[in-house]
């Protein structure tokens, strides 16, 4: 009897974010008009579709006790890439480089974005594998590059303009579900087979359990974390495309920071920073809690600044939750 008293109070502890965010959630629905409203659904289910591409993506690398953050300005690389290519032809504020560009297919704009992005994260794989520079180090320098090539390529200018056949990508809908959600929702169920159903899948998580077990097992450690990296990077480029076409526009501050939501919400969602436990329904989860403390804030009337205070607490209880169950389980 008493032992199910203390795994309640573990229970209760362990997913106190959770709980009190879902408590917030049902305060603020009750007290607040159209917060419990299609629309409102429809705007979370867009905010979350981005966000929860790049946290799978980030997913993997937390799995093998790595992280990424350089994640949120590929993100941006990505998503200028796209408007630089994918502005109207008659726009008046056309970026100069593209301007005589021809008019490519808005599908191998996508492409040419995630093979581009894929660069950064094949010279992360090359970096954390091969150089066994810490991936927190070596993420972080890769973050300055990519946002200093970001500058450069389009000199601070912001972008808009563009084509219909782009923007109808994030903001059109079939039988009302948003073509944004129902990508992400696709993704979301190739990644989950991956990591359960395939040799990658069982070799990201032995690396995570135990990497020198790994390695004399047979894995090749190597291989698959410059796969990881490199499947985490063309998730983000995916991830910024579809964040253009949803804004309308795109910047060098696009993506800014959404390493660290990513991350917070991967470990909400149980995707342990100590390496080899982590689900997709767990990062649909902490995306989708993380999204939803972001929108009670706001509609609470929170000033912006006190909102970046509540997510950075979030970001550290959240983190410190995830050490305390490493702790007790050795």
């Amino acid at each position: 009897m008493n032992s199910k008293k203390v795994n309640v109070k573990d229970l209760l502890i362990n997913n106190g974010i959770v709980i009190l965010i879902l408590l917030m959630v049902v305060f603020v629905g009750v007290t607040k008009e159209n917060f419990f409203s299609l629309s409102n659904f429809s705007n979370v289910s867009m905010n979350v579709a981005c966000r929860f591409i790049i946290a799978v993506g980030v997913s993997g690398c937390l799995i093998t006790k790595g992280t990424d953050l350089s994640a949120g300005r590929v993100v941006g690389l990505a998503a200028c890439l796209a408007g630089t290519l994918l502005q109207r032809a008659d726009y008046s504020g056309r970026f100069e480089l593209t301007k005589n560009f021809p008019e490519l297919n808005v599908w191998v704009i996508l492409l040419i974005c995630v093979a581009l992005c894929c660069v950064f994260g094949l010279i992360n794989g090359i970096v954390v594998a091969y150089l066994n520079v810490p991936a927190f180090i070596g993420t972080l320098g890769m973050q300055m590059i990519v946002y200093g090539i970001n500058l450069v390529y389009t000199k601070s200018v912001p972008l808009g303009g563009y084509r219909t056949d782009y923007t109808v990508i994030a903001n059109g809908n079939f039988l009302g579900i948003p073509y944004l959600f129902i990508i992400a929702i696709v993704i979301g169920l190739i990644m989950w087979f991956v990591y359960n159903y395939t040799r990658h899948g069982k070799y990201m998580y032995a690396i995570g359990g135990n990497e020198a077990a790994a390695e004399v097992a047979g894995v090749n450690v190597k291989k698959t974390k410059i796969i990881i990296y490199v499947t985490a990077t063309a998730l983000y480029a995916i991830a910024g495309f579809l964040l253009g076409a949803k804004s309308g526009g795109a910047g060098v501050n696009t993506g800014n920071g959404y390493e660290l939501e990513a991350i917070a919400a991967c470990t909400i969602g149980g995707v342990s920073v100590n390496g080899g436990i982590g689900r997709i329904s767990g990062v649909i989860i902490g995306v989708l809690v993380f999204e939803l403390l972001k929108t009670c804030l706001q509609f609470l009337g929170i000033d912006p600044n006190y909102q970046y205070i509540a997510q950075g607490i979030v970001i550290v209880v959240a983190i410190a939750l995830d050490i305390r169950k490493y702790i007790a389980k050795k």
